[in-house]
């Protein structure tokens, strides 16, 4: 068509220089341009004609110059119309202008949007302001039949209409598409297989002839670029299962008369099975042999297997890329024997050229200091390339609570085969929350509350939380820093200081007033690249008081511990119990989770005793373990384990453990379903007390969440299981019968629920939801269905 245009074209310019060159000739003989002048422009600029115009002030004009000019006029597809005259000595160059597009409307569009039109259409010509030409439309039909038919859409009918607006040298076009039914894939046929069923085969193809899930998958829409990854598919199919001659005859695909079924005949040649006679490594050892021989999962007497040749060779890959090859190739190449049954492979092995980073450069930040990325990265400049290096320093940059996302990009430097550049690019996150508020309940009285948690405070990567909470029945300060690289080796240091005067320990737990002042000082040493060593001090002085009202449990822990006095104030009996303890913290952390917040691969396992040393007026000790891993499973649904075991006791002449440090279970953080801080032994006045041991458990099933939310939301499914239980000498007493009850750690007492759950990371922190179903409920439980917390996610 083009090629009839442009013939077309020069035929049209020819006929047009024969005619216009005698009428100029009959106005005198050759002339020298003096002057020149345009006539008829509308839109196009003088200049634009005289830029491409061939001749200039001074110039003799014959008609050979003539039909040279009006040709090169007519070569720029601006002018439907060009003519010279001769005015005494001024050329005089008379055009018409092409019209332009004023309007262009699309109607009867419903798989592709009119957006989507108009932008792939400016690659073909056509789109408003734009110099119309109207063989384009021919092309643009074409464009547009050839979308429709990657839809599966073959009876799909285009008209375009154009209406010309003379007054305005204009055209509105208007292109008219009758869609028509998408064909669908009516019939899959294979020819040849003999070891393989058909349904066996077509399992591995995306290409299907329509199931219950088609109008949601479209998986009975064909499409050349499907059929040629099927395709491959059921090549890998054959060659992973010893097929080392499989290949793919032929393929046709015939639509119907009706243009609405598809049915597509595959002709396959299986081949002999092979085994793999012999593994070989060839090529320049940089890595010693033996090394790399470990890495070929693939042995001698086994079945040739292409992913696997595949998969080794990524491995070698890997391994030479860690000692700075980064460009290293490694191909598998097999060798049929000559009684064609087995294989022999070698891996012919080029590590190529050691390389070497220049510059590590950071983009996209601009609220966090170069140091503090920096020294997260275990990839140095100047040294050479390491995959697993840089690998790890992405993870490490990604686990920053402020960082969103990171990605790595190698960049070879010009003029040099052994020197890179890399880019990392940052995402920055939410660097911290702060939130605060007043209110008023009849219950508690004026309530005020703030909080501040900064993970990043001033681009230092230092944390900084401070809480204040104020009622009736809780008093709360806080404040936290946190330095995580107090020495350039990475320890971190973390001081802390709080007073607490709380009344309630858990919600619907019995008064009892303890109030407490702590100061703390904490460091963390890194002993490997995911282990860490944490010991610090904390000094707590606390002071309990009871009255007659309170539970026989907190009134006899109060009278037996401590410096205890008794004493009436208003007729009434109160005993309060003052001591100090200094408690020492040594504890333990493997953390390999590829990040923070939402992890999905890794594991997170941390012990850790504090330990009140000697001359503490109350001594004690608490032990606890968490694990916290992931284990993939179909796709990108993957489990997460939480789970974890507490026990503390009393040492020395102190008789329990203080009532602020037993543990209380139920609610999101043990066993959803079960009322927070309700599970357990309960006090003579039927409230929560409390027990001395923990134990719990939450699996969950992380479902994938949209791409757009991913980063920020997470469903699951849970199983919880978990109760907490008293071991130690607190007397505990069943609130009907009066008799004496036993809590003591029994697995036929953990309580179990199931149900749904999801979180969604906010500015004002982490948002967790969950509607759990008790399993196993006894009478006397507190249950809750729905639950709601916000923690901070930092």
């Amino acid at each position: 068509m083009k090629q009839l245009l442009s013939i077309g074209m020069a035929i049209l310019c020819i006929a047009l220089a024969t005619t216009t060159a005698p009428a100029f000739a009959q106005q005198g003989d050759d002339f020298v341009v003096r002057d020149m002048r345009v006539e008829g422009l509308q839109r196009i600029a003088e200049g634009t004609v005289f830029n491409y115009l061939p001749v200039s002030l001074g110039d003799r004009l014959d008609a050979t110059r003539i039909a040279e000019a009006i040709r090169v006029l007519f070569g720029t597809g601006l002018f439907s119309d060009v003519e010279l005259r001769r005015d005494d000595d001024t050329l005089v160059i008379a055009v018409r202008e092409r019209p332009s597009i004023r309007r262009l409307t699309f109607t009867g569009n419903k798989d592709i949007k009119t957006e989507d039109l108009e932008e792939s259409l400016v690659g073909v010509g056509l789109t408003r302001g734009r110099t119309f030409d109207r063989p384009v439309l021919e092309d643009v039909k074409q464009f547009l039949t050839d979308q429709y038919y990657a839809r599966g859409k073959y009876s799909v009918k285009i008209e375009a209409n154009v209406r010309e607006n003379e007054a305005e040298n204009t055209v509105d076009i208007s292109v008219v598409i009758n869609e028509g039914e998408r064909a669908r894939i009516r019939q899959i046929t294979l020819i040849g297989n003999e070891v393989f069923d058909d349904d066996e085969l077509r399992s591995e193809f995306e290409l299907t002839t329509g199931n219950w899930l088609s109008w949601y998958r479209q998986d009975d829409r064909y499409s050349r670029e499907a059929l040629v990854g099927d395709l491959e598919a059921l090549q890998s199919y054959y060659m992973d299962r010893g097929y080392a001659n499989f290949e793919v005859v032929s393929t046709q695909v015939q639509i119907s008369p009706d243009r609405q079924g598809i049915y597509i005949t595959v002709n396959i040649d299986e081949g002999e099975p092979y085994r793999i006679s012999d593994i070989r490594l060839a090529g320049n050892m940089v890595v010693p042999e033996e090394q790399l021989n470990r890495l070929v999962v693939v042995k001698p007497g086994e079945t040739f297997s292409r992913r696997q040749l595949t998969q080794s060779a990524e491995l070698i890959t890997f391994r030479l890329g860690e000692e700075g090859f980064a460009f290293a190739r490694v191909d598998p190449v097999p060798e049929i024997s000559e009684d064609g049954q087995s294989v022999a492979v070698t891996f012919f092995i080029d590590p190529g050229k050691r390389a070497y980073v220049r510059r590590i450069h950071f983009a996209g930040t601009t609220g966090i200091n170069d140091e503090v990325l920096r020294r997260e990265m275990r990839q140095m400049e100047g040294g050479y390339l390491s995959n697993r290096a840089l690998e790890r320093s992405e993870q490490r940059i990604r686990r920053l609570p402020f960082v969103e996302e990171v990605k790595k990009e190698t960049l070879p430097v010009v003029d040099s085969d052994d020197l890179v550049d890399i880019e990392m690019s940052v995402k920055e996150g939410l660097p911290g929350s702060f939130g605060g508020g007043i209110g008023y309940s009849g219950l508690q009285g004026v309530l005020l509350n703030a909080n501040f948690v900064h993970t990043n405070f001033l681009g230092t990567g230092n944390r900084i939380e401070a809480d204040v909470n104020t009622g009736r029945f809780s008093t709360v300060y806080s404040f936290l820093h946190t330095d995580p690289y107090v020495t350039p080796d990475g320890v971190a240091r973390t001081v802390s200081a709080g007073y607490r005067d709380v009344t309630q320990f858990v919600s619907g737990a019995s008064e009892f007033s303890a109030k407490t002042a702590s100061l703390g000082l904490e460091y963390s040493y890194p002993i490997s690249e995911f282990t860490r060593l944490r010991f610090g001090m904390q000094l707590l002085d606390t002071k309990l008081l009871t009255n007659q009202f309170s539970p026989l449990q907190s009134s006899r822990w109060v009278l037996l511990n401590g410096d205890s006095e008794v004493f009436d104030v208003a007729g009434s009996t109160l005993v309060e119990s003052q001591f100090q303890s200094y408690e020492l913290l040594l504890g333990w952390v493997f953390d390999s989770r590829n990040r923070v917040l939402f992890a999905n691969r890794g594991a997170r396992h941390r012990v850790s005793l504090n330990y009140t040393v000697p001359g503490s007026d109350v001594e004690y000790y608490v032990a606890t373990y968490e694990l916290l891993r992931y284990f993939p499973f179909i796709g990108p649904t993957f489990f997460e384990l939480n789970a974890g075991i507490s026990y503390a006791d009393a040492v020395g002449d102190t008789t329990e453990i203080p009532p602020f440090k037993r543990f209380f279970g139920g609610g999101p953080g043990t066993v959803r379903g079960y009322r927070e801080g309700w599970l357990g032994p309960r006090d003579t006045n039927n409230n929560p007390y409390g027990g001395n041991v923990r134990a719990s458990s939450q699996l969950e099933l992380v479902l994938p969440s949209p791409e757009a939310v991913a980063s920020t939301t997470r469903f699951s499914l849970f199983v919880d299981a978990g109760n907490i239980f008293s071991s130690d000498t607190t007397p505990f007493f069943d609130p009907e019968t009066g008799e004496p009850e036993n809590f003591e750690l029994s697995a036929s007492d953990l309580r179990y629920s199931a149900g749904f759950s999801a979180q969604w990371l906010a500015p004002l922190g982490l948002f967790k939801f969950s509607y759990g179903f008790p399993l196993n409920s006894e009478p006397g439980d507190r249950l809750e269905r729905f639950q709601f917390s916000i923690g901070s996610a930092f």
